[in-house]
């Protein structure tokens, strides 16, 4: 058993705070302590530092969910696949609703046209699952097409509007 004088009196061994009666506060950085550099030279950091954060891939990932590598390869080769009517691609006008990939590499695509009478309503979703088929690690794709909800201008994405002239 303890005894009471075996017991330790944890309060005075513990290290005791320092009392001070101020801190001196750190130097202030001044404009002319800054470091020189050219335009040039400021833009090319700059530029490092972007192309580095743009090529940072997202961490624990499946290769199916978006930012995974297959993912990925869908939606670009769906950007590159354009509307006959508009020069914009399916991507960026909004026609994608969604993607799916499974987990054995499975692809089905969700879209819509801009209208039912579009000219190319019989052949976009076959163009799309011949492209997305092709992509090396698809097993399948599959396109289904939806008029629920409707397309409008509102779904296209910025770039797509930029280059539409409507910004």
């Amino acid at each position: 058993m303890n005894k009471p004088e075996d017991k330790k009196d944890f309060a005075s061994s513990t290290p005791q705070a320092e009392v001070v009666d101020a801190v001196a506060k750190p130097p202030r950085a001044k404009v002319e302590d800054a470091v020189e550099e050219t335009a040039s030279e400021k833009l090319e950091r700059k530029r490092d530092y972007l192309e580095g954060f743009l090529q940072k891939k997202p961490e624990g990932v499946s290769a199916g969910e978006p930012g995974g590598e297959l993912y990925e390869d869908v939606i670009a080769a769906l950007k590159d696949i354009y509307d006959p009517e508009i020069p914009v691609n399916i991507y960026d006008l909004g026609l994608i609703y969604g993607v799916d990939v499974t987990p054995d590499a499975d692809v089905v695509v969700t879209m819509t046209l801009t209208t039912p009478h579009c000219p190319v309503a019989e052949t976009m979703p076959g163009e799309i699952e011949l492209r997305v088929g092709s992509i090396p690690g698809v097993r399948d794709a599959e396109v289904n097409v939806t008029w629920d909800p409707p397309w409008d201008p509102s779904k296209m994405s910025d770039e797509a509007r930029l280059e539409l002239g409507m910004l």
